[in-house]
């Protein structure tokens, strides 16, 4: 299977290579209802309110409606584009790339609480966004917020098993998967420096997505 372990060396595709994995985890049938049934909501934190970290599109798109929103510090993960984008910025045929977490270091993102009354509605919102062909897993994790406070957030985290899991890639290949992908939200270079940019106004620092915007221009 051409993807990589967390733990292998990067990969390197031949020159030939254009496409990634094509076999798919079908998404799971019956929405939210179905992904409550297999993530029961004591498994995403006690009754109250709910602390949820973003580090990609949700830093800027949540999407649902919150009451605080900090920069804050996971650990033991990091992020990286990692996952084989088949639908909103690739295809089958032609991937693109999208940002996932990986094992390892850590990452500054931004943690948003929500409020009691909104939690249930939120985690029902985020399982259907991210869990749809469940090459993210949801797990609980504590975040360290750049105020001081440390709180336990609804995190979502790549599962290294999954086809469209893409592993740790060389620059060039990162750079071939981001200029070939286009799918129903746009380009994939689109996505990159969009993320880039509102990483920028965050204060937050990304040396792999700086170098990566640059060489897109």
């Amino acid at each position: 299977m051409a993807h990589c372990s967390p733990k292998r060396s990067p990969c390197l595709f031949p020159a030939h290579f254009a496409g990634a994995p094509k076999r798919f985890i079908a998404p799971r049938q019956g929405g939210a209802a179905s992904l409550s049934r297999t993530f029961p909501d004591h498994r995403v934190g006690e009754n109250g309110d709910l602390w949820v970290f973003g580090y990609g599109s949700l830093m800027w798109r949540p999407g649902f409606v919150f009451v605080e929103r900090h920069v804050g510090t996971l650990h033991g993960w990091r992020r990286r584009l990692c996952v084989y984008s088949h639908v909103h910025r690739g295809t089958p045929d032609r991937p693109g790339l999208v940002l996932g977490l990986d094992r390892g270091g850590s990452c500054r993102g931004v943690v948003f609480r929500v409020a009691a009354g909104a939690r249930a509605q939120t985690i029902a919102y985020l399982r259907e966004r991210e869990l749809v062909t469940l090459v993210y897993r949801e797990i609980m994790a504590g975040v360290r917020l750049d105020d001081g406070r440390r709180v336990t957030a609804l995190v979502y985290v790549c599962d290294p098993r999954h086809p469209q899991f893409a592993g740790r890639l060389e620059h060039d290949a990162l750079l071939r998967f981001i200029r070939q992908g286009h799918g129903i939200s746009g380009a994939n270079r689109d996505y990159v420096r969009n993320t880039y940019a509102h990483l920028v106004e965050l204060g937050i620092a990304d040396a792999t997505l700086a170098r990566l915007s640059a060489d897109l221009e």
